[in-house]
């Protein structure tokens, strides 16, 4: 379907052109950034919120968090009542890099909305609400209902077994 092929092609020339023109002096990929937007706009908060309000993986965070801790602009620190959870913060040089980085990175938005009108940008954020809002009503009992008879095998990960 058109729609969806460009809603796909939008998105990955967005994502380029923001990696390639704001994010790239910042030396940070998309990914890094919206871990650091998410931390930035809601302080401090458990990692597993973090990866979900981030839209990746746990795992892909983890990964993520090293990196933007070794940079110094998070720190990953203990809940205070449950050990096994992990709090994601902003340190200072993160909060930093977040209040110069932004407003250019809003207007690389402007820019690559500047074609639309107020009026045709408003239409098209409801219409891409809809689509998103009909996935997270109902994509998951339409996936399950696609995969009833035969259930999707687990996803190949980590080191495989080698048979003799």
């Amino acid at each position: 379907m058109a729609a969806v092929g460009n809603i796909h092609r939008a998105a990955a020339a967005v994502r380029q052109h923001l990696e390639n023109s704001v994010l790239r002096g910042a030396q940070l990929t998309w990914t890094s950034f919206v871990v650091l937007w998410v931390v930035w706009i809601w302080g401090e908060m458990e990692t597993r919120y973090v990866a979900e309000e981030a839209g990746i993986s746990k795992g892909t965070l983890t990964g993520v968090a090293r990196t933007l801790e070794s940079r110094g602009l998070v720190e990953r620190v203990g809940h205070p009542s449950d050990g096994r959870m992990v709090l994601l913060r902003l340190t200072p040089a993160g909060e930093e890099l977040m209040a110069g980085l932004f407003p250019r990175f809003n207007q690389e938005e402007a820019f690559v909305a500047g074609a639309l009108s107020d009026e045709e940008c408003e239409q098209l954020a409801g219409l891409l609400r809809r689509v998103v809002g009909t996935l997270e009503q109902d994509g998951e009992a339409r996936r399950a209902e696609l995969t009833a008879d035969a259930p999707p095998p687990p996803r190949p990960g980590g080191r495989r077994r080698r048979d003799a």
